[in-house]
């Protein structure tokens, strides 16, 4: 079995229109032990700005305190917020560095990045375990129920989808892919993220 698959779990990011939502189920397991039933994979990274991190849970702690130190650095050289795009080549540097031994984390990022006009568009991206980028106009998954949030994704994902309709496009494409993975699943968290606001919701599962 491959390290990856060690502690479960499984995170999707979706498009919408002028939003972008990120959701991961909530379960930590070594292999088919569960052990939590509320263990964090997607972080804020700024207000507009959320990253998840499917993968080996020791890592996920680790990269979460090595990306915090380090939008920090950005944010006080810089004097302003980091942008998505910037953040990706941050996380895919970050991980390259550790390529002959390394984090054991597929990372899906999800934000709104503005344009030069002052407005904002969604942006989502995800990268493999040494950084190589994958950008998506529609949706990207990772972690151990990736094929099935593949398959549901396909069918039922559109362009232009509210933030409600994202919502519920993106819940039941995770509910209904971890359903059918051992390693993912006892509940869910989803953030739909907005330029006004995010939203917030835990979805309950199936706790078996």
């Amino acid at each position: 079995m491959s390290i990856m698959q060690h502690n479960g779990g499984s995170v999707i990011a979706m498009v919408g229109k002028d939003c972008v939502a990120i959701a991961s189920d909530l379960r930590l397991g070594v292999q088919s032990l569960s052990i939590s039933s509320n263990f964090e994979k997607i972080f804020p990274v700024t207000e507009r700005l959320y990253v998840g991190f499917p993968g080996l849970a020791t890592d996920v702690t680790t990269l979460r305190e090595v990306f915090r130190y380090r939008v920090n650095m950005y944010t006080i050289k810089e004097e302003r917020a980091i942008e998505p795009t910037i953040f990706t080549q941050l996380v895919s540097s970050t991980l390259y560095e550790r390529r002959f031994g390394p984090y054991f984390i597929e990372p899906v990022i999800a934000g709104l990045q503005k344009t030069p006009s002052g407005s904002y568009e969604p942006f989502i991206a995800a990268t493999d375990l040494i950084g190589c980028i994958n950008f998506a106009k529609d949706f990207v998954v990772a972690g151990t129920a990736s094929e099935k949030l593949f398959g549901v994704a396909e069918g039922l994902w559109e362009p232009g989808l509210e933030p409600e309709d994202l919502f519920e496009t993106i819940s039941q494409t995770l509910m209904n892919a971890v359903d059918r993975d051992a390693f993912s699943g006892w509940g869910a968290i989803v953030h739909v993220i907005t330029k006004d606001k995010v939203i917030t919701r835990k979805l309950k599962g199936r706790m078996d």
